[in-house]
């Protein structure tokens, strides 16, 4: 079973909540409150030691939200690497209003990062051990666009393989340095990289398709919300509908995703059963609210429903 390490650069604490109905200016009461490590690459590794896999976690943290992340981190049980910054780690909040089952997300930019910090960054992730680099959330201010394409650049010199989950010119900058294992945009992700409105799913598996056969990425899976996920490959584009099923949370889908079908790749699953694996965590994770994230028994159930490619 290969070994994999995540690098979230922007990670946040969640903390999740429940309320009646939200009202301006009024003080809310809430109950039902929780609080996790999160951002990207912290979610992906959460799910990934979930899975029975070995993952350690690169992330950025400071200020006086620092500790608080560092702890709950620990109580997760994750081997992790610290990368200190001045600026205070941000808190994303989730609020679940029970009168509608709406959710609301309110996320943070994130603390400005200095030169200084982020080439630390550079440095520690210089002696990381192990098979799969993970490069997984947003950048924040004060990162280079192409520093997950650095990063990319070094693992592969390296002898690691590189797997990276961003947006914007994060991605398209990870994209161009190429080399990688597996990207996993959104459909409107994958939309601001082409520069056009993809109407549909040959239009998607079309444009994925580019990105695999101009050797920058072996595999390309697009996920589409209640749609469901095109899969791009040498042997071509496969499609997978989304499962029928009452979604509580948004959370963190997209990096349970992407930890189940790394998690089976790592263990020699090929890429089509990979996929299906992710698309049942991405179904799993949608089942609580909140920032808990897919199970590995929720999984199972959700990938019993999902047709054999």
């Amino acid at each position: 079973m290969k070994t994999i390490a995540t690098l979230t650069m922007n990670p946040t604490i969640d903390v999740s909540y429940d309320v009646g109905k939200v009202r301006h200016t009024h003080k809310m009461r809430t109950d039902n409150e929780h609080y996790a490590p999160g951002g990207g690459g912290i979610n992906v590794a959460r799910v990934f030691a979930r899975l029975g896999g070995h993952a350690r976690c690169f992330y950025l943290s400071g200020g006086a939200t620092g500790p608080a992340l560092d702890g709950l981190i620990d109580l997760h049980r994750l081997v992790r690497t610290r990368i200190a910054i001045a600026g205070p780690t941000r808190v994303a909040a989730d609020v679940l209003e029970h009168d509608t089952g709406k959710e609301y997300r309110f996320t943070p930019a994130g603390p400005h990062v200095s030169e200084a910090e982020w080439q630390d960054c550079l440095d520690q992730l210089a002696e990381a051990d192990c098979d799969v680099m993970v490069l997984s959330g947003s950048l924040p201010p004060g990162v280079p666009d192409d520093y997950y394409a650095r990063v990319s650049r070094m693992m592969r010199q390296r002898g690691r393989q590189v797997v990276l989950d961003s947006s914007g010119k994060a991605l398209a900058a990870g994209i161009a340095e190429g080399g990688l294992l597996l990207i996993k945009p959104s459909q409107g992700e994958l939309q601001q990289y082409v520069g056009r409105k993809l109407e549909d799913v040959a239009a998607i598996g079309n444009a994925a398709m580019e990105i695999v056969e101009s050797g920058k990425a072996r595999l390309v899976a697009v996920t589409m919300g209640h749609e469901g996920a095109v899969l791009a490959r040498a042997g071509g584009p496969v499609f997978l509908p989304a499962l029928k099923i009452d979604a509580a949370s948004a959370v963190g889908a997209g990096d349970s995703f992407v930890a189940a079908m790394v998690h089976a790749l790592c263990r020699g699953d090929d890429e089509l059963q990979a996929f299906r694996r992710g698309m049942a965590a991405g179904s799993a994770a949608v089942l609580r609210a909140g920032t808990d994230l897919a199970r590995p028994a929720d999984i199972e159930r959700m990938l019993e429903r999902i047709a054999p490619l």
